[in-house]
């Protein structure tokens, strides 16, 4: 089946309403995302693809989560949230035949027990912010330490399965394109329905007095992207000069390129919601529909 729904993410935890009231100022951001979620919930996916730029990763090779399940916990002012939700190991190891024939560098990363379908990984901000909104909150909360959760006091799951993905910078752009057709081509293969979010915030250089301090390359990398998004036209990014992006600070470009490649293999219509930096980092809001024909 093609994809039914997509999203470029950001993932500051902040903007989550269970742990912060104020957002950090970034409440155009959290009612994006909110709006993000309802679409999400009436896409209704049964298996959410995302990849994100923080948590494990694997020098030269793009690591997708192999165990059975992914559990994390945010904290932020005096409060928590925390989540557990399952991995979709048949979906995983799909991409990653077809990664393997290819030529595609892939490494399936494990955590704890040397059985993959007793194991957890530990999530991320990068994971958890995005599928907080994509319908988390309310379907699959850990009790607990982690590891305990999976196995005693489990509350029942009635979401979609998760595939977790972590780009390398240090292949080559194309190679995150090629892994999003890849997903799109395992998509269509499927009965099920599957939803893509790239987890993405951009330049982390919007204020001085932030932990990278300001660099004018910041506000110029998020118009050149927020502008790309919006024609629907992220190949152009690309090529973008490496200093360029050291400069700005990114931490989306390798996930949106993901996402275009599945947007290649089934084209999709983007809806731009917001955009904004209130703080040191700019985030980006966009949902993607199967295109109408």
């Amino acid at each position: 089946m093609p994809l039914v729904v997509g999203a470029v993410a950001p993932h500051g935890f902040p903007i989550i309403p269970d742990i912060s009231d104020d957002a950090e100022g970034a409440l155009k951001t959290r009612e994006s995302m909110l709006e993000m979620g309802r679409r999400f919930a009436e896409a209704k996916p049964d298996v959410i693809f995302i990849s994100g730029p923080h948590g494990i990763r694997v020098n030269g090779f793009i690591s997708l989560a192999d165990c059975a399940r992914g559990a994390g916990t945010l904290h932020y002012q005096g409060k928590s949230i925390e989540l557990n939700v399952p991995f979709d190991l048949e979906f995983t190891d799909k991409i990653v035949a077809i990664a393997k024939e290819r030529g595609v560098p892939v490494a399936q990363v494990g955590y704890g027990g040397s059985n993959r379908t007793q194991s957890v990984l530990p999530m991320d901000w990068g994971v958890m912010t995005p599928l907080w909104f994509a319908g988390y909150s309310t379907n699959m909360v850990g009790k607990g330490h982690v590891l305990a959760s999976l196995f005693e006091g489990l509350p029942e799951f009635s979401g979609p399965s998760v595939v977790v993905a972590n780009p390398s910078r240090l292949l080559p752009r194309e190679v995150n394109v090629e892994l999003g057709k890849i997903v799109a081509e395992v998509a269509e293969a499927d009965p099920r329905r599957i939803g893509f979010i790239a987890s993405c915030d951009w330049a982390h250089r919007h204020d001085p007095d932030g932990p990278n301090g300001f660099h004018p390359d910041a506000p110029r990398m998020d118009q050149m992207v927020v502008e790309a998004i919006k024609d629907n036209d992220i190949m152009r990014l690309i090529d973008l000069d490496d200093e360029f992006v050291s400069n700005a600070a990114i931490d989306g470009l390798w996930q949106l390129l993901m996402l275009e490649g599945a947007r290649q293999v089934f084209p999709m219509d983007v809806d731009f919601l917001s955009y904004e930096a209130p703080t040191y980092y700019g985030m980006i809001v966009a949902t993607y529909a199967p295109k109408a024909n």
